[in-house]
């Protein structure tokens, strides 16, 4: 892959924005350079309205969720939803394949017990047996089965394009969406360590999916994005698949502190224990120009797609910066402005 065929995304909600007010920016995204929008389910709003409305707003531009949790919506209701967005989309059959990508995950215990109320129970045995299901479904198969974690009977739905990736970060998952899958998105990494979880994967068959999400923080006051990264960054990196994940980059070490008073109860100060490179490695900040390079450095050989994550900044939230136009600047090949 390169800059040229990389396909650039933009991660919804954007910031300072209620959802009725996304329709201008959504509809120029195409002129900016951008083909895609995603979106992710944990606090905040759902994955799939925003979606819809995009759809409704601007029919050029794909469509991907980054990622909704198995745990919790039923196997049959996000096949469902998956057809529904399809449709919307003009994306049912042949023709639309890979016009609406449906990204599921295992998510964490805060989004799918606190908030939902639902043990999480087994979470990579339901992700493995839900992307078996859905496989199937958005095929148009009849689904009469019985998985390891929930049987379905007497299912069947319309044969759509849509495909179906899976949140990954170590080895086993990414294999396991490559190869039963479309594909795989990862997040909360360097562009050296996508480099290692690719190497880790092997060679990426044509047709697969391969999506890098990437943050940032797009500001030139650097203390508001350090302290910022750290709110989210003290929160995210100390949940389970994360400190697995990080564990097998090699950051055991460097995260122990964090781990420490974050288990004790104190969020604030587990992410003021994070060392200030690794805060500016996940969470990029600076000037918008500035980022381009640095975000390029995620396209790279087998990936199809990066992801941006647009965090609030005081000159966003203020009206001193376009939104329109910084997403112009942050996108590295060339683009047209918005007018």
């Amino acid at each position: 892959m390169s800059l040229e065929t990389v396909r650039w995304a933009v991660n919804l909600p954007l910031p300072g924005l209620s959802l009725r007010e996304h329709r201008r920016i959504v509809t120029a995204l195409p002129d900016l350079g951008y083909r895609d929008v995603w979106t992710g389910e944990g606090g905040g709003l759902d994955a799939f309205t925003p979606l819809a409305a995009a759809a409704a707003w601007q029919p050029r531009l794909g469509l991907g969720t980054g990622v909704v949790p198995v745990l919790t919506r039923g196997p049959g209701v996000l096949a469902q939803t998956a057809v529904a967005l399809a449709d919307l989309a003009g994306a049912d059959g042949v023709g639309g394949e890979g016009r609406v990508m449906l990204g599921i995950g295992t998510s964490v215990p805060t989004h799918v017990s606190a908030l939902n109320g639902v043990p999480f129970d087994r979470p990579v045995a339901r992700l493995r047996d839900t992307l078996r299901f859905l496989t199937r479904a958005l095929r148009g198969e009849p689904v009469d089965t019985e998985y390891e974690t929930f049987a379905v009977r007497g299912f069947q739905i319309p044969a759509t394009g849509v495909k179906v990736v899976l949140g990954a970060l170590r080895p086993r998952m990414v294999r396991l969406a490559l190869e039963e899958g479309d594909g795989f998105v990862t997040n909360l990494l360097t562009a050296a360590d996508l480099s290692r979880v690719l190497a880790e994967a092997g060679p990426v068959q044509e047709g697969k999916e391969v999506v890098a999400k990437v943050f940032v923080c797009p500001t030139r006051d650097l203390a508001y994005a350090r302290r910022a990264g750290r709110a989210f960054l003290g929160w995210i990196l100390n949940q389970p698949p994360y400190r697995a994940f990080h564990d097998w980059l090699g950051r055991g070490d460097v995260l122990a502190r964090s781990r420490e008073l974050f288990d004790a109860g104190d969020r604030r100060a587990a992410g003021l224990a994070l060392p200030d490179d690794l805060v500016d490695a996940l969470w990029l900040s600076g000037p918008a120009p500035e980022l381009r390079e640095r975000i390029a450095e995620f396209a790279r050989e087998g990936v199809t797609s990066v992801l941006i994550y647009v965090a609030p900044t005081p000159e966003l939230l203020s009206g001193r910066d376009s939104l329109a136009s910084v997403l112009s600047e942050l996108r590295p090949a060339p683009r047209t402005s918005l007018t």
